[in-house]
Formats: structure tokens, C-alpha cells, sequence
């Protein structure tokens, strides 16, 4: 379709929820909604043009994951925002310390026990942004849920591939941390810091 073809809206019978879902702020997700997920993909061109038209800047991910994003959101981090980055953080490091490979977090299942190691690892960093115990660990994985970070399965919780994008900004601040550039030589230094 090309920006001058006419926009059937009859072709897009999932248009309705697929617009209500990305609008709250919800990632789409290729595994927990296949339907809606399968309607993107078969008229991409189409939600594209009609998006972008209506001024959303619809990012679709190869990994299985759609959101609508916005320039400005990177602003002002809300509270649930900054405590999922931890809640994320903490499980990667966790399963990392186990051996999981992290790319591979769509097929680990969070559920009480993970949650209670987590809270006795992390007691302090946990308490300072609120959040003293499972429960209210749960409680956050629950937000995750609405959007479209994680999926209950029975008593736990699946990560779902929108976590790639925490995933990511981790791995991209790891690697920033793995080579400083703060490496400066003073005047007569024959090697950084004087060393």
C-alpha cells in the first residue's frame, strides 16, 4: 500500500481493539495475543499509514512485541516504571547468577519462591523503593500484566517478549560500564590516574 492508495477500514475488523489496547499503554504481544498480533502482521501497511496519519508512532519489534511510543515518556520515569526496571534487573541477575540464559527469559516462570529469594537478596535496595516482600512483589508483576510485560500462568507469572526492552537497556548500560571513557591522563601522568 502506498501512501496514496485509499484506506479501507473495512479491512481492518480488529482496528477497534488493537487501537484501544496500544492507546492504554499496553505492549502487544505475540504470544498472549496471537489474534491481534496476527491481525498486525497480516496489514501492517495498513495500521502503519493509519497510525502514523492519526500521529502515533506504532514500533513493532521482530521479537514478538508492538507499542505505541512516545518521545516525551523518556521525560519524567513514574514510580512503576523505575520499580518494574528493578523488579526485571533483579530477576536477570538472579537467573543470571543461576545459569539461565537471559535472552531466553520468555520460558522462565517467576513464581513465589523466585520472588521470596529475590526480596532476601535484595532486602535493602527492595525496601528503599517500596517494596518490603513478595507480596507486593506480586502486586507489581500484576501491573506488568496489564501491560503487557508478563502473563499469570496459575500461581506464576511468565515474562513476556516486551521485556526485551528492559532487557536491552540493561545490556546496553552493562556494556557502558565495561568500557569507562572516563579514562583521563593529567598533566606529567605517564598513565591514567596517575597509576
Amino acid at each position: 500500500m502506498n501512501a496514496s492508495s485509499p484506506l479501507h477500514l473495512n479491512k481492518l475488523p480488529q482496528l477497534g481493539e488493537l487501537f484501544a489496547h496500544l492507546n492504554s499503554g499496553k505492549h502487544l504481544n505475540r504470544l498472549s495475543e496471537p489474534r491481534l498480533w496476527a491481525e498486525l502482521e497480516r496489514e501492517w501497511d495498513a495500521y502503519d499509514l493509519l497510525f502514523t496519519g492519526l500521529g502515533y508512532c506504532l514500533k513493532v519489534d521482530g521479537r514478538g512485541f508492538a507499542w505505541f511510543h512516545h518521545e516525551d515518556a523518556s521525560s519524567g520515569v513514574s514510580k512503576t516504571t523505575r520499580q518494574l526496571a528493578l523488579l526485571f534487573m533483579l530477576i536477570f541477575e538472579y537467573q543470571a547468577d543461576v545459569g539461565l540464559q537471559l535472552g531466553r527469559f520468555t520460558e522462565w516462570l517467576v513464581d513465589g519462591a523466585l520472588l521470596s529469594a529475590l526480596v532476601e537478596k535484595n532486602r535493602m535496595l527492595l525496601e528503599a523503593e517500596g517494596l518490603a516482600d513478595s507480596e507486593q512483589l506480586l502486586a507489581l508483576l500484576k501491573t506488568a500484566g496489564n501491560y503487557g510485560f508478563a502473563l499469570a500462568e496459575g500461581p506464576a507469572w511468565r515474562l513476556l517478549p516486551a521485556v526485551f526492552r528492559y532487557l536491552d537497556r540493561f545490556e546496553e548500560l552493562a556494556r557502558e560500564v565495561d568500557t569507562p571513557d572516563d579514562l583521563t591522563m593529567e598533566c606529567g601522568d605517564s598513565s591514567p590516574h596517575g597509576l
